[in-house]
């Protein structure tokens, strides 16, 4: 790293995050591979209540989306929009509150969420005195982020920061209402909605989440990270200003296919429906975008795996907001609702598309903050990507056909109208399957779970390792 660099820009919270992503994937991933086994086994809970799968799945969701993956946006971002400003963070003391902060709030979450305090809502589970710490903490953020583009020193705002900055005013206004609650207790509260207002609250804030947090925000990573890695342009950037309108337009109003055939009025979620097909076209714009980066460069795929990293990744973007729009037509959906093929395509877009990308700009962006030529071992890179890569297909195959299982077992019915499989032999023919899954997640340590630790030692190698990284230009982005 060239030392004026360092001097320049504000590295110390960007390794700070980027630490943590490591060590919160794969504290998440291994909660995932108990709750895992726990379906298998139901016995590994231990009698205990705080290890029961009631209590360890909202914890193992939100550690690999807010921990794992909040950190990881925080890295990024923070690089990102310094490189591209050409300017030091804005209000650094701030910056390093929000790394604090965040820290804080996964560990209040780590600690309330086994001990039963939990709202109910999805991927909103923690309480109102931990989300005045997130709004804090996301307001900081906010400043930091746009203060630093408003004191950038180049005229032009490259596109991943538009992806960034939609991430961060989208959430905070998804936060502020789904979590909207009338305390009646220091860890208690009722929420502002009822019924299906509150169904409906809580899955417009759902699917967005799932839309600008894991999204939204990943695709400014990608827009940044992948033409660096490749050291090209990106294919299109009037395609990539297309994609970024198309998309947080057309995000906002698909929520609805999350409650096709319930009480929601049919006209919502016919509207939800079709706004999720549309979706599909901004979604493969991005997904070209990227991988046609790589147009006249293909080459580098053969010697380069944090570059397979990335592009693998978009492989999976496609696939997964392929088959989003698809189960959300609602004769598809009476199928695949409540069936473990929801479970598959989350975690094919979950583990494939934002675990995939986020370590491959971290493999980036490591050796750059801790002044090294590259990383410590590019054989355990290439070894992490394969059984990464492995895994993440064994997950979602076997999901796919446990889920397609369930649903064609759930809808066979006797000409008098009984169940032609009542609920035990479904559960007896669901078992091969999650023992599959299991087996997936231990094996590989499971090909998601502990390819974290492989991941862990490199970086973690990597800053005290031998070879020095030649000095760069302070002013590239």
């Amino acid at each position: 790293m060239n030392p004026s660099s360092s001097a320049t820009y504000n590295y110390t919270v960007v390794r700070q995050f980027a630490i943590m992503t490591v060590v919160w994937g794969v504290v998440g991933m291994l909660v995932g591979v108990i709750i895992a086994a726990q379906l298998a086994f139901p016995a590994l809970n231990f009698d205990v209540p705080w290890l029961t799968y009631s209590r360890l799945r909202p914890l193992h969701t939100n550690a690999v989306i807010f921990a794992f993956g909040g950190c990881a946006l925080f890295a990024t971002s923070y690089y990102a929009v310094q490189r591209t400003c050409q300017t030091r963070l804005f209000a650094g003391p701030l910056a390093a509150f929000t790394f604090w902060g965040w820290q804080l709030v996964i560990l209040a979450a780590a600690v309330s969420l086994p001990l039963g305090y939990t709202s109910g809502k999805e991927y909103a589970e923690l309480e109102w005195p931990i989300d005045i710490l997130i709004t804090l903490v996301w307001v900081a953020y906010a400043v930091v982020f746009f203060g630093t583009i408003a004191t950038r020193k180049v005229r032009h705002i490259y596109v991943a920061n538009w992806f960034y900055g939609s991430m961060i005013l989208t959430v905070a206004v998804l936060h502020l209402v789904n979590s909207a609650a009338m305390p009646s207790g220091w860890m208690t509260s009722y929420s502002a909605y009822a019924g299906v207002q509150d169904a409906m609250v809580q899955w417009w804030y759902g699917h967005n989440a799932v839309g600008f947090f894991l999204t939204a925000g990943f695709l400014g990573m990608m827009y940044y990270y992948v033409p660096k890695q490749i050291g090209r342009p990106v294919y299109s950037y009037r395609l990539s200003i297309v994609h970024f309108w198309a998309l947080i337009f057309t995000y906002m109003w698909a929520g609805p296919h999350h409650l096709h055939y319930t009480a929601l009025p049919d006209w919502a979620q016919s509207l939800g429906m079709v706004f999720s097909l549309i979706l599909l076209a901004p979604s493969w714009g991005g997904m070209i975008n990227g991988i046609m980066t790589l147009s006249g460069a293909w080459h580098k795929l053969r010697d380069d795996p944090i570059l397979r990293f990335l592009i693998v990744s978009l492989s999976f973007y496609g696939m997964s907001t392929f088959e989003g729009p698809m189960m959300s037509i609602k004769t598809v959906n009476a199928l695949s609702h409540y069936t473990d093929w929801t479970i598959g395509h989350v975690h094919s877009g979950a583990l494939g598309w934002v675990g995939l990308v986020s370590m491959g700009a971290l493999y980036y962006l490591v050796p750059r903050l801790f002044g090294k030529e590259a990383m410590y071992s590019t054989k355990a890179i290439e070894v992490h990507f394969w059984v990464a890569t492995i895994g993440i297909v064994l997950y979602a195959v076997s999901m796919w056909i446990s889920g397609v299982t369930q649903g064609l077992m759930w809808r066979a019915v006797e000409p008098d109208g009984t169940l032609t499989w009542p609920a035990v032999p479904a559960r007896h023919a669901d078992h091969g399957v999650e023992r599959v899954q299991d087996g997936r997640d231990r094996q590989g340590g499971g090909c998601a779970g502990a390819r974290r630790p492989r991941a862990r030692l490199t970086t973690r190698r990597t800053p005290w390792h031998s070879v020095t990284r030649r000095s760069r230009p302070t002013s590239s982005s």
